[in-house]
């Protein structure tokens, strides 16, 4: 069975890492898991006691996955990363601390779920601020805002923003500026403090040492820098975070010479992704090597082999093909055999498919 290899001490060191880092500047952050899909195994290795003491909230953005965080914990601080779905609004105050919001009929309805469970939920309020996705818009913040302060269980707790995610709007300067001046209007206009503009992510890392950002961002939401050592603004490393967190390793299941073009006539029947190939190499032939997952498990796109001579052929349900040419090694010796493991570096979306993969076992290293 393909494995994913999970380097737990690696995230371990990244999560201590970046809390010393964001308490050396005042910030306050959530550790985001909804890469991990709730994965109870994952929680029980990756979110140790220790390591929640130097957390100020988990988020995630999957119900189920926050009752699974606070089955593992019922003191952990949770926090829903997206605005919720008004049905669901009991399970929201029961399994999240704070929730971010950008309906006020969702609100509501939060509202009468806290006063039914005697809770006071807390809310961070989304700003669309160019990236079209989840957001009040900005000419109707301030009367939202005054619709919402009235409500007796709910408790706002900050507004917030979510750059880069659908169309990679970056969180320039100017973009966190706007989030600081609305809210200085709204402490102004409410006679209020808004403790919180949650508008830092991944990709916002990189401000915070240029000192670009405005000062009164204060909180971050961080998934993919901590658990893959990187900041997607210009897809690099962050400061000395480890970015070899993730291992995935595949069986050879065959490995024969074979024709490198395919023989007869090409129908529309095949459900894979193929590679192209060139007519100019009939009858030539190269070694292919068949490994155990599929599309089910990944998309061959969020996953990139160590051996960088390893060619992409093509993918099934539940197979993979891989070139891997003459097979041997510059002194000759055979490079691969049956049986064999070949290593793939996933992705952050390699690796939230994977977990939620049946098929691929899981083991946890470093602890």
């Amino acid at each position: 069975m393909a494995e994913l290899i999970i380097h737990t001490d690696k995230i371990h060191y990244n999560i201590k890492s970046l809390n010393d880092y964001f308490q050396r500047y005042g910030i306050r952050w959530s550790l985001i898991t909804k890469v991990f899909s709730g994965d109870i195994e994952f929680l029980e290795n990756v979110l140790t006691d220790e390591i929640i003491q130097e957390i100020n909230s988990i988020g995630d953005s999957r119900l189920t996955s926050l009752k699974n965080l606070k089955t593992l914990n019922p003191q952990m601080r949770t926090i829903y990363i997206k605005p919720p779905a008004k049905i669901y609004a009991e399970e929201v105050v029961e399994f999240a601390d704070i929730s971010l919001n950008s309906s006020y009929s969702t609100i509501v309805a939060l509202n009468e779920a806290a006063k039914k469970m005697n809770k006071t939920h807390q809310i961070i309020i989304m700003i669309e601020m160019g990236e079209l996705r989840e957001g009040v818009l900005q000419g109707d913040i301030l009367t939202f805002y005054e619709k919402v302060f009235g409500l007796s269980n709910i408790e706002v707790i900050g507004i917030g923003s979510n750059l880069g995610c659908m169309y990679g709007i970056e969180p320039t300067p100017e973009k966190l500026q706007i989030l600081s001046d609305y809210k200085s209007k709204i402490e102004q206009k409410f006679n209020t403090i808004v403790p919180f503009i949650s508008a830092g992510t991944s990709i916002t890392l990189p401000l915070i040492e240029s000192g670009t950002i405005p000062s009164d961002i204060n909180h971050f939401r961080i998934g993919e820098a901590m658990f893959f050592g990187m900041s997607p603004l210009k897809n690099e490393r962050f400061r000395d975070l480890k970015m070899d967190t993730f291992e995935f390793t595949a069986n050879i299941i065959e490995l024969e010479e074979k024709e490198i073009v395919p023989e007869g006539v090409i129908g529309d029947g095949n459900i894979g992704h193929t590679a192209d190939f060139d007519q100019k190499d009939v009858g030539e032939s190269s070694y292919k090597a068949i490994l155990d997952f599929g599309m089910l498990d990944v998309e061959r796109s969020d996953i990139d082999p160590y051996d960088e001579s390893i060619q992409f052929v093509g993918i099934t349900s539940d197979m993979l093909v891989v070139d891997i040419g003459t097979n041997t090694n510059p002194d000759g010796s055979k490079k691969y055999s049956i049986g064999d493991k070949v290593y793939f570096k996933p992705n952050y979306m390699g690796v939230a498919r994977l977990l939620n993969s049946k098929f691929i076992s899981k083991k946890f290293v470093g602890n």
